[in-house]
């Protein structure tokens, strides 16, 4: 097996149903596919870590499977935050430069940024992201880059993205268990966010969720900035479980049914609609099941559109909340394995009075088809934010070193 290239960008998306390694190198200023690993996540429970050990495991056989493909060694990793404990806050705060106009340097920034971070956090929380929403310079708002500008007084309206530091801290070991060393963290909203939303979305105004097995995350867009972080605790397996419940019938069992003859819209199924459930021969198990039985298809719809009007209720008051409601000049856009449902997007169209798409993630160079699902969108979209992280990062370093040699070259 090769040693690891430099190029190589790795990242991993653990989540309640499954855990990712996805693998792609940077060649010619382009990222290209390199490979991938899928596993059943275990050790999870309701979007958290809740046995280290099959956890790790779990993503350990993700990642030998990714280097197999890849044909090279992978030690580093980015890695995804989710989970209800992810929360979002607003702030405001600045500089005076003196009573004298000055120019507005990267440094000058930074501190701007900094004075707007410092709000009281309780102990247990980090920042997972700062985000700059705008910056105001001499009371005129609406500067995205100020650097280069003259001013007195220099202002941030600042969003801060911040979870739980233990939980962070349990996917980080669990990681390192699983023989990779974490480079960064990214919230998974924000990552989906990357591969799935076009530029024209983020000016006018865009709610993005990506529904998961056990959450959905958001993120709201405003004229190119974020506005809005949370995330709701209701995912893909609720309506599962509803199913299962419901219907008697195993929880892989009621996960088929869901995939294969679900619907949110009881209206939107023929009444006459009949379908085989029970015994578990749907999932070709032998046996162990209740007996095989015939139930109404629409049967399955009256199970599941209330919980999709539950979670839109509950996405309508969450931005309503938030004081973003009114700014989705573009809808709403769903992502992530939940947005497979058929019917969703009516029920958000119908509670939100927006409209609405599923996304999917823009594809890799190269990148398999199996990929370009919207359950993959994190995955796909922690590629994209590192790369353009990692360029940003290179840019202000080259910047540095253009200046200090400026600087010397000046002392002699």
């Amino acid at each position: 097996m090769d040693r690891k290239p430099e190029s190589l960008i790795t990242v991993l998306d653990a989540g309640s149903a499954k855990s990712v390694v996805l693998v792609a190198e940077l060649q010619d200023g382009v990222l290209r596919y390199r490979g991938h690993g899928v596993e059943r996540s275990l050790g999870m429970r309701k979007g958290l870590i809740a046995e280290l050990g099959p956890a790790a495991e779990a993503i350990n056989r993700a990642a030998l499977t990714a280097e197999r493909v890849t044909k090279a060694a992978i030690e580093t990793c980015v890695v995804g935050i989710g989970g209800s404990h992810v929360r979002g806050i607003n702030s405001r705060g600045g500089i005076s430069l003196g009573s004298r106009m000055r120019e507005i340097t990267r440094e000058e920034v930074r501190a701007a940024v900094d004075r707007a971070r410092s709000v009281a956090l309780p102990p247990d929380r980090e920042v997972l992201h700062l985000l700059p929403q705008e910056f105001i310079l001499d009371d005129q708002p609406g500067i995205h880059d100020p650097i280069g500008m003259v001013g007195n007084k220099l202002e941030v309206n600042l969003h801060l993205s911040t979870c739980s530091g233990g939980v962070a801290q349990s996917v980080i070991t669990c990681a390192n268990r699983a023989g990779l060393e974490v480079l960064d963290t990214v919230y998974e909203g924000i990552a989906s966010a990357e591969s799935v939303l076009s530029a024209d979305e983020r000016e006018l105004g865009v709610c993005l969720a990506d529904i998961g097995a056990s959450t959905t995350e958001l993120v709201v867009f405003f004229e190119g900035s974020v506005a809005h972080t949370a995330v709701l605790p209701i995912g893909g397996d609720h309506f599962t479980n509803d199913l299962a419940v419901g219907l008697q019938v195993t929880v892989e069992e009621a996960e088929y049914l869901k995939r294969t003859y679900g619907h949110s819209v009881v209206t939107a199924v023929p009444q006459l609609n009949e379908i085989e459930v029970g015994g578990n021969l749907a999932v070709g198990s032998l046996g162990g099941g209740t007996a095989a039985r015939i139930v109404r298809q629409r049967f399955l719809a009256e199970i599941l559109e209330p919980r999709a009007r539950e979670l839109f209720t509950m996405l309508r008051d969450n931005l309503r909340t938030g004081g973003v409601l009114e700014a989705l000049g573009a809808g709403c856009v769903f992502t992530g394995g939940g947005a497979h449902l058929a019917g969703l997007l009516d029920n958000a169209e119908s509670l939100l009075r927006v409209p609405a798409r599923v996304g999917s993630p823009v594809p890799l160079s190269r990148m398999p088809e199996e990929l370009a699902q919207p359950e993959f969108a994190a995955a796909i979209g922690m590629l994209l934010y590192t790369h353009r992280t990692q360029v940003r990062r290179a840019s202000e370093e080259q910047g540095l070193k253009a200046k200090l040699k400026a600087i010397f070259a000046g002392s002699f």
